[in-house]
């Protein structure tokens, strides 16, 4: 037991309430003759004559009238002696009786124990859409909903106008100029010749690549404007379109060039990994060839994966750090590096969440418009029928709504991961905190992260 206030000290009542057992201690001093037998051993040579009273050195009970508390002890948390519960040994707000194991003091989770009232370290400041320290995956999820229900005129403007442009150029183009019922016919005609499948193939990939192209132009404005959206959110500050745009606008063709590189550096990794199995089935080993293509494919497939992964942060290193292609692209893979399985897994969840959502929506408006348009639920499922109109507006409608959703989600979940892993890396929070204006940020450890 040490020596010091507030711990039991020799010749007071030891800590656990038991009498005292002198077994195994020093003998006292042969007593005196002048003292009449008396058993009331002396104070041991280490100790002064004069001691102070044994209430002064005890541990801490309740206090008498008149007597000030003794402070409460220092800790990370304000809960230390905080209310006790009914039946527990001393007073609120103070250390309690020492009452042995399990009472007064006691160990954690004890009653009126330090461990049942258990602060934890001060929250860290929020004064956005997020924490400012290291976030779960719930609450990368929650900031980029909380961030479209905060500030929806902007994120949905944004969302509504990109989609419903995308949209309009879509349905004009397949219904005047991309329209491929000759080609759907051709290619579920069982007569047609070798010529003729392959130009109706060849039409078919053209009118659903210039599809793709429209869309994916869409997808990079709504995520250069809804970047700066959130960098916004999680300052607590808001953004109107007109500045979102005039912020992001510098961006937007380095922006283009990024996200068109790196489909482009996927197939090519593809088409290296499944060459050599095509070479051997075309000299004339078809079933080596195509054994070795389809292993060459996978393996090149999980490599083009891992890269894609590295780089999935590129964009919004691009439009918030005022980066170069292949600096962001660089940006990128040194947040990643080391949390390659947390980064691939908080995007696989949010693509998985953003398309189911999207499909609620898009799935019913298509068969609505399969039922207006004459061929039904089979012509819908079938899609031999050629689509007319009716069908493109109302399946249009859908896919407007579908993307006003998976716009804010996608593009505010790679913005929030991206100031996560800065923050866990380069303790971005600090700079967020100063620029939130935040006062006094960084003085006390913020929380910890909950589910990361």
């Amino acid at each position: 037991m040490k020596d010091t206030p507030g711990w039991a000290s020799p010749g007071s009542a030891p800590s656990d309430g038991q009498e005292p057992d002198n077994s195994g201690a020093a003998e006292p001093p042969e007593q005196p003759a002048d003292q009449g037998g008396t058993n009331q051993p002396e104070p041991p040579s280490k100790w002064s004559k004069e001691q102070p009273p044994p209430g002064q050195w005890s541990a801490p009970s309740p206090q008498g009238p008149g007597q000030a508390p003794p402070p409460p002890p220092p800790g990370p948390g304000p809960g230390w002696g905080g209310q006790r519960p009914p039946g527990a040994g001393g007073q609120a707000g103070g250390y309690g009786n020492w009452e042995g194991p399990g009472r007064g003091y006691g160990g954690p989770g004890g009653p009126g124990g330090w461990g049942g009232n258990w602060g934890g370290p001060p929250p860290a400041a929020k004064p956005g859409v997020i924490p400012l320290r290291p976030l779960g995956v719930g609450e990368i999820l929650d900031g980029a909903v909380s961030t479209m229900r905060t500030y929806w005129r902007t994120v949905l403007g944004i969302s509504l106008t990109v989609a419903v442009v995308t949209q309009i150029a879509v349905i004009l183009l397949q219904g005047l100029v991309l329209d491929d019922s000759a080609s759907t016919d051709v290619l579920n005609d069982p007569s047609a010749t070798a010529g003729e499948l392959s130009r109706a193939l060849g039409d078919t990939l053209l009118s659903s690549g210039v599809v793709v192209l429209i869309g994916l132009l869409g997808t990079i404005v709504a995520t250069a404007l809804l970047t700066s959206v959130t960098s916004r959110a999680v300052l607590g500050k808001s953004v109107t379109t007109a500045e979102a745009w005039r912020d992001a606008k510098p961006q937007l063709p380095k922006l283009f060039g990024l996200t068109f590189l790196l489909p482009l550096i996927a197939v090519a990794i593809i088409t290296v990994g499944t060459l050599p199995g095509l070479l051997i089935a075309i000299a004339g080993s078809s079933d080596a060839g195509t054994a070795l293509a389809v292993l060459g494919g996978l393996g090149a497939s999980v490599v083009a994966l891992w890269l894609m992964i590295r780089f999935s942060l590129a964009s919004p290193a691009l439009m918030l750090e005022k980066q170069g292609v292949l600096k962001s692209m660089s940006r990128s893979a040194k947040l990643v590096r080391g949390s390659w399985w947390r980064v691939f897994g908080i995007q696989l969840l949010a693509t998985i969440i953003a398309n189911i959502v999207a499909s609620i929506v898009v799935i019913p408006f298509a068969l609505i418009a399969s039922a207006l348009s004459g061929d039904g639920i089979t012509g819908f499922l079938s899609s031999a029928g050629s689509a007319g109109w009716t069908f493109l507006i109302v399946s249009g409608i859908g896919s407007v709504i579908g993307a006003m959703i998976t716009f804010p989600i996608s593009a505010g979940v790679t913005v929030l991961l991206y100031i996560d892993q800065r923050i866990r890396r380069e303790a971005l929070d600090l700079d967020l905190a100063r620029a939130a204006g935040v006062q006094d940020y960084g003085s006390s450890t913020p929380g910890t992260t909950p589910g990361s």
